[in-house]
């Protein structure tokens, strides 16, 4: 589990425990570490640990551990509505919505329990590092670990240092990310990174060919998988995303370059305004009547 980067980190406090912060949390203690999982209600943390039980369970089920290693795992898990719980963290990674003012006020209020030594990462997917560094007192132990969703599956973990970002937080960020068997790939603090920057305009101009007509979203989707060997078309992709989280990268892109090529889609706006989410609603280019 543990290296000389990360020979000191034991405990690890992953803030929101939604799709991305339970998967994170799941790896972690797939991994060895104990997690002390946050959020602002009980019951998001409640389906986060019930999320993360049938996760471990699906890996006892692969062979890729025992049930004893499962319940193991489980015992690492803790859970709290108590950002001053989070005290006792060595290492802190905020997974948070994708908005500037609700991960800064994350971090602001870690300032008043963590030590000043431990490192503070944001699992954004495209907000600027530098500027979320800039709101705490520790721009030198700050930086970005932007994981991909589902989390216990995809293998790439961008790492992203912001302007004042020290290199052994960098190292230390990258030895966490290997240690809990995924790859780390730095990059360097733009909006959107490198995997945003590329995807979400990709997904962008596909809802504008919805939009213009040049093809349903089952024909766009069928294009990018058979003619582009794409395993999930973009829409697919968005869907499993999420709009809104589409709409607010894209957002961040237009903001940050100030260039019409990332300007959103004017369909991705008005679906996202009329809650037509994708999966995690029900509707999104397609529909799923089974979510909840």
């Amino acid at each position: 589990m543990a290296n000389s980067h990360t020979e000191n980190i034991q405990t690890i406090g992953v803030v929101g425990a939604g799709t991305m912060g339970g998967g994170i949390a799941h790896v972690l203690v797939r991994s060895g570490y104990s997690v002390i999982l946050n959020d602002v209600a009980q019951q998001y943390l409640e389906r986060a640990a019930d999320g993360i039980s049938k996760g471990l369970g699906r890996d006892v089920e692969k062979g890729r551990m025992t049930a004893e290693e499962r319940e193991a795992a489980l015992g690492r898990l803790r859970t709290t509505t108590n950002t001053a719980d989070l005290a006792a963290a060595d290492f802190v990674i905020e997974a948070v919505v994708e908005h500037f003012e609700t991960k800064a006020g994350v971090f602001r209020a870690l300032e008043a329990h963590a030590r000043p030594d431990v490192i503070f990462a944001s699992n954004t997917s495209s907000i600027s590092i530098s500027k979320l560094a800039a709101e705490t007192k520790r721009p030198a132990q700050f930086v970005g670990l932007h994981f991909f969703n589902p989390v216990p599956v995809m293998k790439l973990v961008e790492v992203v240092p912001g302007l004042d970002t020290s290199p052994q937080t960098v190292e230390t960020a990258t030895a966490l990310a290997t240690a809990v068997g995924k790859t780390p790939i730095r990059v360097n603090d733009f909006p959107g990174f490198v995997s945003n920057r590329v995807l979400m305009p990709m997904i962008n101009e596909a809802v504008f060919c919805v939009m213009e007509g040049v093809g349903d979203a089952a024909a766009v989707d069928g294009v990018m998988k058979l003619g582009m060997n794409h395993p999930m078309g973009p829409l697919e992709l968005a869907d499993l995303i999420g709009l809104d989280v589409c709409l607010d990268i894209m957002r961040v892109l237009y903001e940050g370059f100030h260039d019409s090529k990332y300007r959103p889609c004017p369909l991705l706006e008005k679906m996202v305004a009329a809650g037509r989410l994708g999966r995690k609603t029900g509707k999104g280019f397609y529909e799923y009547p089974t979510a909840k």
